[in-house]
């Protein structure tokens, strides 16, 4: 099982997480037919917020990151990619298991919006998300803790 390590966002890593950005949603956004690398990396770029990010490795090598926003009523997932060659190994469920125990010890809900036809979808309907609605381009979904 592969450790991992979480580390604080600092404002220098925006370009290298742009890039993985771009690298881990090509293949989402292609299918759909909406792929511009320039676009995918000022999305990110013009929302990165390095106190709302956490940095994953596995010793020292970053294989992903995820920004959490701690909203009033919710917290907001944002930005959660795992590095192509690193995808299919749990470690996006190892991270998303241990965001979810977070909200749940805090009593709160976590949205998120996914890419129309990205295996994302499924991934987080595995994990307990519902859908909330369905726009034009995504879907947004939301986990409810148990109750207490």
């Amino acid at each position: 099982m592969t450790s991992l390590r979480f580390d604080a966002a600092k404002p220098t890593d925006a370009k290298r997480l742009a890039n993985l950005r771009v690298k881990a949603m090509r293949p989402s956004l292609e299918a759909v037919g909406r792929f511009n690398q320039e676009r995918a990396r000022r999305r990110f770029l013009d929302t990165f917020v390095p106190e709302d990010t956490t940095l994953v490795f596995s010793g020292k090598q970053l294989l992903g990151f995820f920004e959490l926003r701690d909203c009033e009523d919710h917290l907001y997932l944002d930005h959660f990619y795992i590095a192509p060659e690193e995808q299919g190994r749990g470690i996006g469920s190892m991270i998303l298991q241990w965001i979810l125990r977070d909200a749940s010890e805090r009593d709160l809900p976590v949205r998120l919006m996914a890419l129309n036809g990205s295996p994302a979808n499924k991934f987080y309907r595995l994990h307990g998300f519902e859908v909330t609605t369905q726009e034009e381009f995504d879907t947004c979904y939301q986990w409810v803790p148990e109750p207490k």
